[in-house]
């Protein structure tokens, strides 16, 4: 791509090489790596820069071609609560300068960020570099205060003015959706011309339809069960108690469906939920099934092997769950909220529910359960849905975005 041959991309909060699921890992650290590999296909080779956690890393590791991946020395060198990672920010933006001495000068085109933290750092980094910035909130604060009220300790001011920071001082913005790139201009007056929509992608080679039976065989689970999944971090905001509330609301309703729910993930720092105690109370122990976070090629088996995968969401900047649970063939069931209405088509991908309540999500399963040629006809337009949003779409429209910031950086500096 002329003009933009190489990215200095940081993600402070999570390492692209974190199991998807566990911790404060999810879709950012998918996002991350694939756009990478994405980029360097296309000819823009990535550096990624993220905090050391643990003991035995390289501190340079290389992904793929074209990709590298650099673990800092940037506080204790163990997992820690995000709500402490903003007081690493200057620890961070030093490490990456020493690092970035030893390269040679002009080395990077442009910066690229994910999440808040990251984009504080950017800021700095873009001034001391002389370079542009470009970034990815991948969720907001006022966003989630917005839908959050009733959950718990709304995200901090700190948080907010962070981002503030970062609409006005970023070159250029990276929205998902155009949902999140209105609540860019609505909340935080970002100037519209600024802001970029870039989908995120999905591994086709990974997430593709497949054999159900022959799936639920690999899985060791009984053919003859309505099998719903959800994947992600078993914490309220991902909303794994509304799936509980809704299979304890069926299985009164209709005691007749044969339900079993597979929920795969792992409590986050601390918004962890403590999801058993709930089942238990519920009576769900033999129903409901908690499993550790899985490898994306096993995530595919789980998704190929349910009759519909359950996104009960109180905020998502895009739900790329939801996109590889299409990919798979598999309906999905999603909270109406955030960019879930723009990766799902409700009524042909799958089904949107408004709301939270567990007689609205029960009904949802219910439909799915009775009128098989319905699930049936989801999962086939899911899937073709699913084969126009690779990643390669995804690295060539934000290698886009790369080459305008670029160009009106340059022009800028140069009066």
């Amino acid at each position: 791509m002329s003009g933009v041959r190489r990215v200095a991309m940081l993600s402070l909060h999570t390492s692209p090489l974190e199991q998807p699921g566990a911790g404060d890992a999810g879709g950012m650290n998918v996002y991350v790596r694939s756009t990478a590999l994405e980029l360097a296909r296309v000819g823009i080779d990535v550096e990624i820069f993220t905090r050391e956690v643990g003991e035995g890393r390289p501190r340079r590791e290389v992904l793929g071609d074209g990709v590298v991946v650099h673990h800092l020395d940037a506080g204790p060198r163990h997992r820690i609560p995000k709500e402490a990672l903003p007081g690493l920010r200057n620890t961070f933006a030093d490490a990456i300068t020493d690092v970035a001495d030893v390269l040679a000068d002009g080395h990077f085109d442009v910066l690229h960020s994910h999440y808040w933290v990251s984009g504080t750092v950017g800021l700095t980094l873009s001034q001391e570099m002389h370079l542009p910035l470009v970034h990815s909130m991948h969720t907001m604060a006022k966003v989630k205060n917005l839908h959050m009220k009733a959950l718990g300790s709304p995200e901090p001011g700190e948080r907010i003015a962070g981002e503030q920071e970062i609409v006005a001082g970023a070159a250029r913005l990276i929205a998902n959706t155009r949902t999140e790139a209105s609540e860019l201009v609505s909340l935080y007056g970002a100037v519209a011309d600024r802001v970029d929509v870039v989908a995120p992608g999905v591994d086709l080679s990974t997430f593709h339809p497949g054999d159900r039976a022959a799936a639920r065989a690999a899985l060791a689970f009984p053919p003859e069960r309505f099998h719903v999944v959800f994947a992600g971090r078993i914490q309220k905001l991902k909303g794994p108690q509304v799936l509980v509330a809704a299979a304890a609301e069926l299985r009164h309703r209709r005691p007749d469906i044969p339900l079993d729910v597979s929920i795969l993930g792992s409590g986050s720092g601390s918004e962890a939920l403590a999801l058993q105690p709930l089942i238990d109370a519920e009576g769900l122990s033999d129903d409901i099934r908690l499993y550790p976070p899985v490898t994306a090629a096993r995530l595919a088996q789980w998704f190929r092997s349910a009759d519909a995968v359950v996104m009960p969401s109180f905020s998502e900047s895009f739900g790329l769950v939801a996109l590889e649970a299409q990919a798979c063939g598999t309906p999905v069931v999603a909270a109406n909220v955030g960019g879930l209405p723009q990766a799902i088509s409700d009524g042909r991908t799958g089904l949107l529910v408004d709301g939270h309540s567990a007689t609205g999500w029960a009904a949802a399963l219910e439909r799915l359960y009775d009128d098989v040629p319905l699930r049936k006809n989801l999962g086939q337009a899911a899937a073709t849905h699913a084969l126009a949003l690779g990643w390669q779409r995804t690295a060539l429209l934000t290698a886009q975005s790369y080459r305008t910031a670029v160009e009106r950086f340059s022009a800028a500096t140069a009066h």
